[in-house]
């Protein structure tokens, strides 16, 4: 079968719909400051724009250390938190977990 790896597709991808768009990509944020005492926007966790590795310290209901990937920061009235994502173990196997954590749970892996 000639092109079995685009075996039923038609048309263009979904890439090549978004960049004909029109809407122009967002410019990744840089990380939070050290301090702030004003409230801001969601900003994606690395510089690139691509989330980061981060050890995510005692989440709810997992107690322990577990490998996490930070996705972005937000700035609440309690101080930053991350979204975070990490996989815990589960009765059928790892579990895939995504949470909003406070900044002191979260460290540069």
């Amino acid at each position: 079968m000639a092109g079995g790896m685009n075996r039923g597709r038609h048309g263009p991808s979904l890439a090549d719909r978004a960049a004909r768009s029109g809407v122009p990509a967002a410019a990744p944020a840089p990380p939070p400051p050290a301090s702030s005492s004003a409230p801001s926007p969601a900003r994606r966790a690395g510089a690139d724009g691509h989330g980061r590795h981060c050890w995510v310290h005692d989440p709810p209901d997992a107690p322990g250390t577990w490998p996490g990937l930070l996705v972005e920061w937000r700035q609440r009235e309690d101080g930053w938190h991350g979204r975070v994502a990490y996989t815990v173990p589960g009765d059928h196997g790892p579990v895939l977990v995504e949470a909003w954590l406070p900044a002191d749970q979260l460290k540069q892996g």
